[in-house]
C-alpha cells in the first residue's frame, strides 16, 4: 500500500465524506480544467453584433501579482466592452496572460458612481482639526482644487513650523510623487513593515538574501514539470495569484508530479491538483516542519536514506557539532535542538501533532513522502509567515529543503512562490525602462513599524530601529495612492488614533476607502485608464505588458504627480528639479529604456524598435533603435511575451551555480552558506529590540496563535476567544481594491466560512449572520457552512472596506483587520493570520448581501 492510500485525506475520500466542496470556488477562468455547464441548445444561432469602436490595451494595475493583459473596447469615448489576453493561440509553452474577473470588471470601477469626482473638505474641519470626533462621520462639502491645494499647503507648512517635519507621517513605501515633493520641503516620518511577505520579508538572511520577498528558491515553470512531488504548503495561487500560475502547476500535473496541500482548508487548487490534503492549525507550521525533520532524522538509514548529508555537509552551516560556524557553541546546533540532547524536548512528531493538528502517523507519512521522493518541489505562500514570531517558521522550512536537498536540482526547489513569480521564477526576460525622474532624498530618518503605527499615534512613543524609543509627535497624516488604515491591524483602535490627537489628515484618492473616509481633505485622483500610459511591469519573468490612455481625466480628478506639484508650488520648492520631464516623456523613457534577454540567455537589447519618426510624432526626447517588436505594435497588441521551449536557454533553477560549486560561487552570508545557523538574524532582531531570535529555527509559539487560544492548553480547556482567524486572498478584491464593484460584490459575497461540526454545535446555518469577537473588535458576517475548513478554524476574506455601526461599534463590512492585533515581535513582522476570535449567532436583524448594499459614495 502506497504512502498515499495510508495517510492524508485524497481528494476522493474527502469527496465521499462531503459534498462542500462545491462552496469552494473554480478558477476564474476555465482552460478546460474544469468540466463546463452545457449551453443551453438553440436551434437559431444569433450572430454576434459587429462591434465599433477600437480595442486599446489598458492597465490592470492592482497588487495581485497577475499583471494581466486586459482590453477595452472605446467607442466614442465610452468603454462598452472588456476582454483579455487574445494575441496569439494559447497553448501550455506559450500561455495567454489572461486576466480574472476582477481585470475584467474594472469599467465598473474606473467609471464606477463612488468616483471621487471633486475636492473636498469635511464641514467641520477648521485649521487645528476642529471637532475631530467627527472623523470618519462628518458631511462633506465639495470646495476647488485652488482652496484643497491651498488648505493641505498651509497646514503643512504650519505643522511642521510648529512641530517640526518629523510631525507629518506620510504613509506608505518610497517614491511616489508625493513623498518626493515633501522629502523636498523639509521631510517627513516614514512607515515600514513586513505588509504582505511577513517574516520572508527579512528572514533570508540565512540564505544570503536581505530582501528576498518577492523570487528566490523555486525554478521556472518549465523546470516545475520535473517535479514528482509538488507540496503546496500554505499556497492557493486559484486565489492569491490568478492569471497563469495555476495553469503551470496544471502542466506539472499533467506530466505526473503528485500534490500535497498543507493548508486549515482545502483550497480551490488542491481540488483542481486532486492534492492530498493535510489541514493545520494556522500558525503552527514552523511545529509541523520541526516534527517532519525530527522524524527525518528517527526514519534515516543507509538502507532507507531520507536525509542529503552530503548537501548538509558541502551546502550549510550548523546543522549538527561537525559543522557549526565558527566561534559558535556547538551544543547550539539544529540537530541537537530536534533530539532535544541538551533542552530534553525532542521535537517529536507527537509534540508537533499536538500543537498542529495533524496526526503524528501523518507527519511521519510527510517526512516518507518528502525525504523519499527525488524530485520534491516545496513550495509556500507568504500566507504561513503572515504570523507574529514568523521568523523560525521560515528558517525551518528552509531548513527543511537543506535537509532533504530539494535545492538547486531539476525538479528540485525550496521557497517561496507566490505573487508575479508564482509558478515560474527566474531572472526577469523582459524589463522597463526608468522613468527618468530623480530620486529625492528624505531628509528625515524616522520610521514607524506598522506594528506601532497606532502606539505612536496613541501614546506618542515608538522603537526606531537601530535606537530605540523615540519620542513621536505625529500632527499630520498624508495618504498617498495606499490605503494605510484599511490594510494594517487594529483599525479599531486607530480609527480612535485618527479622532484623537493629529491636527489634519489629507488623503489623494480616486474611491472614497477607508482612509479618505476618516479624512479630513479629499484630492480626487485619476486612475491609470486617465493617464498617459504606462508599462505594468513586473508582471512574470517572460512578458512586459502595457497600458495606454482611455479616457480624459474624469470630473475634476487631476494626476497624482499634478498634485504634488501644486503642492510643492505652494511649498516653496523648485518642482522643475523634481520633475524636470512631462508624464509624458516619463512614459517613453520606460519604453524606450525597455530591454529583453536574448537568445544566449544572458546579454541584453533594446526591447521596442523606436524611429525618428516615432519621437517627432510623441513630441519627446530619445534616442532611435532597433528592437524586436516596433513601438506601435506594442501598444495596439498590449504586451510582448518572449516564447519559450524547454530547451531554450531561459530556464532558471534556483542556487544552481552555490550548489554545484559551493567553494567558487559562495553565498553573501559570513559563512559562504547558507546558515542552519545564523548569527545574523540574532544581530537583526538586537536592532530592531523587541524579542530575541536564535540563531537556529527553535520553536517560539506565535503571539495570539493557537497555544493562546487555551486558558490551559496541557488540558486543551479553550479560552474567551477558542477560535482561530485567518484571512485568504480571494477573487472579489485585489487587497482591499475593488472591494465597492458591484458586479464583483454580486459574485463574490463575503461571508466567513466555518466548520460543519462548529456550525451544528453553535446551531448556526447556511447564510445566518453570525458575530465575531475579538479583544479588538467586533463584526457581523453571514456564515458560509462547509467541511473543506478544518474544525476550530474560520478564514474572514482580506479587504472589506470598514463600515462601523457608530452606536454599537460593530463593524457592519467584515473587515479582517477590525480583529487583528499589533503586536511587535522580532523582526517586525505583522501577523495577519495571528488572530483569534469567539463566533456565536447574532441574534438581532440579518446582514443584507453586499450586492443589495449601496455603494459608499462621498459627494
Amino acid at each position: 500500500m502506497s504512502d498515499r492510500q495510508k495517510t492524508g485525506v485524497t481528494r476522493r475520500s474527502f469527496l465521499k465524506w462531503t459534498s462542500a466542496a462545491s462552496a469552494m470556488a473554480a478558477l476564474p477562468l476555465s482552460r478546460q480544467l474544469h468540466a463546463a455547464t452545457p449551453a443551453p441548445a438553440q436551434t437559431t444561432p444569433a450572430a454576434a453584433p459587429a462591434a465599433k469602436g477600437q480595442w486599446k490595451p489598458v492597465a490592470c494595475w492592482h497588487n495581485c501579482g497577475g499583471r494581466c493583459v486586459n482590453k477595452a473596447l472605446v467607442a466614442d469615448g465610452v468603454v462598452v466592452r472588456q476582454k483579455t489576453d487574445d494575441v496569439v493561440a494559447d497553448s501550455p509553452d506559450f500561455p495567454q496572460q489572461r486576466g480574472c474577473l476582477r481585470g475584467r470588471s474594472q469599467r465598473k470601477q474606473v467609471f464606477g458612481a463612488d468616483r471621487l469626482k471633486y475636492p473636498m473638505k469635511r464641514k467641520n474641519w477648521a485649521p487645528g482639526g476642529g471637532d475631530k470626533t467627527l472623523r470618519g462621520r462628518d458631511q462633506w462639502v465639495r470646495i476647488s482644487w485652488d482652496e484643497a491645494l491651498d488648505i493641505v499647503a498651509s497646514e503643512t507648512k504650519r505643522i511642521t513650523g510648529q512641530y517640526g517635519n518629523e510631525s507629518l507621517w506620510v504613509t506608505g513605501g518610497n517614491g511616489t510623487d508625493f513623498q518626493s515633493v515633501f522629502s523636498a520641503a523639509g521631510g517627513f516620518t516614514g512607515d515600514w513593515g513586513t505588509t504582505s511577505w511577513g517574516a520572508w520579508f527579512e528572514t533570508p538572511a540565512h540564505l544570503g538574501l536581505l530582501e528576498g520577498f518577492y523570487t528566490f528558491g523555486t525554478n521556472d515553470r518549465f523546470d516545475m514539470r520535473n517535479s514528482q512531488l509538488i507540496v503546496m504548503w500554505g499556497a492557493n495561487p486559484a486565489w492569491s495569484s490568478p492569471g497563469s500560475p495555476t495553469y503551470n502547476y496544471y502542466q506539472a500535473k499533467k506530466a505526473g508530479a503528485r500534490f500535497i496541500s498543507i493548508d486549515p482548508s482545502y483550497t480551490a487548487t488542491a481540488e483542481l491538483m486532486d492534492a492530498d490534503w493535510y489541514p493545520i492549525n494556522p500558525g503552527t507550521d514552523h511545529a509541523l516542519a520541526l516534527g517532519i525533520m525530527h522524524a527525518l532524522l528517527e526514519m534515516d538509514s543507509p538502507e532507507n536514506p531520507l536525509i542529503d548529508w552530503e548537501f548538509l555537509r558541502r551546502c550549510t552551516v550548523g546543522f549538527d557539532e561537525s559543522n557549526m560556524p565558527a566561534g559558535a557553541d556547538p551544543k547550539k546546533n539544529f540537530k541537537d535542538y530536534l533530539l532535544g540532547t541538551y533542552t530534553g524536548k525532542p521535537t517529536t512528531p507527537e509534540w508537533a501533532a499536538d500543537i498542529c493538528g495533524i496526526s503524528a502517523s501523518d507527519i511521519r507519512s510527510l517526512a516518507r513522502q518528502i525525504g523519499g521522493t527525488q524530485r520534491v518541489a516545496l513550495l509556500t505562500g507568504w500566507a504561513p509567515a503572515r504570523i507574529h514570531n514568523g521568523e523560525g517558521w521560515v528558517q525551518a522550512f528552509s531548513t527543511l529543503g537543506f535537509m532533504t536537498g530539494h535545492m538547486g536540482r531539476p525538479g528540485r526547489m525550496t521557497g517561496a512562490c507566490c505573487h508575479y513569480a508564482a509558478g515560474n521564477n527566474g531572472t526577469r526576460l523582459v524589463m522597463a525602462g526608468a522613468n527618468g525622474l530623480p530620486a529625492v532624498k528624505n531628509p528625515v530618518t524616522l520610521k514607524i513599524n506598522h506594528n506601532e503605527l497606532n502606539r505612536a499615534l496613541l501614546e506618542k512613543k515608538f522603537r526606531q530601529r537601530g535606537v530605540g524609543d523615540v519620542d513621536a509627535n505625529i500632527q499630520m497624516i498624508f495618504h498617498p495612492f495606499n490605503a494605510t488604515l484599511q490594510t494594517r491591524a487594529n483599525i479599531m483602535q486607530g480609527i480612535e488614533a485618527y479622532r484623537s490627537g493629529v491636527e489634519f489628515i489629507a488623503t489623494a484618492a480616486y474611491v472614497p476607502h477607508t482612509c479618505a473616509k476618516y479624512s479630513d481633505v479629499i484630492l480626487p485622483v485619476t486612475t491609470e485608464w486617465e493617464r498617459e500610459g504606462t508599462i505594468l511591469n513586473p508582471s512574470n519573468r517572460e512578458v512586459i505588458i502595457a497600458a495606454v490612455n482611455v479616457t480624459q481625466p474624469l470630473y475634476e480628478a487631476k494626476s497624482d504627480q499634478w498634485i504634488a506639484k501644486e503642492l510643492g508650488k505652494r511649498l516653496g520648492i523648485n518642482v522643475d528639479e523634481i520633475f524636470p520631464i512631462s508624464e509624458k516623456q516619463q512614459f517613453f523613457n520606460k519604453l524606450n529604456g525597455a530591454t529583453i534577454i536574448t537568445e544566449d540567455g544572458v546579454t541584453k537589447a533594446p526591447l521596442f524598435t523606436i524611429t525618428q519618426a516615432d519621437i517627432d510624432e510623441w513630441q519627446v526626447t530619445g534616442t532611435p533603435q532597433e528592437g524586436r517588436i516596433t513601438l506601435n505594435e506594442f501598444l495596439t497588441k498590449g504586451k510582448y511575451q518572449v516564447e519559450r521551449t524547454p530547451d531554450d536557454n531561459y530556464g532558471y533553477i534556483a542556487y544552481e551555480d552555490f550548489i554545484r560549486d559551493p567553494a567558487a560561487n559562495p553565498r553573501p552570508t559570513p559563512s559562504g552558506k547558507f546558515e542552519i545557523y545564523c548569527e545574523t538574524l540574532v544581530e537583526k532582531a538586537k536592532e530592531c529590540g523587541w524579542t530575541e531570535l536564535p540563531p537556529i529555527a527553535e520553536y517560539i509559539p506565535s503571539a495570539s496563535g493557537y497555544e493562546a487560544s487555551f486558558k490551559d492548553f496541557s488540558k486543551k480547556e479553550k479560552g474567551d476567544y477558542p477560535f482561530q482567524v485567518y484571512n485568504p486572498h480571494y477573487l472579489r478584491r485585489s487587497h482591499s481594491t475593488l472591494d465597492n464593484v458591484p458586479w464583483l460584490r454580486e459574485q463574490w459575497p463575503s461571508p466567513i466560512y466555518i466548520n460543519t461540526s462548529d456550525a451544528k454545535r453553535l446551531d448556526i446555518k447556511q447564510g445566518e449572520t453570525v458575530l465575531v469577537t475579538s479583544p479588538q473588535g467586533k463584526i457581523l458576517r453571514p456564515a458560509l457552512v462547509t467541511q473543506t475548513m478544518k474544525p476550530g478554524v474560520v478564514a474572514l476574506p482580506h479587504g472589506s472596506w470598514t463600515n462601523v455601526d457608530e452606536t454599537t461599534g460593530i463593524d457592519m463590512a467584515g473587515a479582517d483587520n477590525t480583529l487583528t492585533i499589533q503586536v511587535p515581535t522580532g523582526l517586525g513582522t505583522s501577523g495577519w493570520n495571528t488572530m483569534l476570535c469567539n463566533i456565536e449567532k447574532w441574534h438581532g436583524e440579518q446582514l443584507t448581501d453586499d450586492a443589495r448594499l449601496p455603494q459608499r459614495i462621498i459627494g
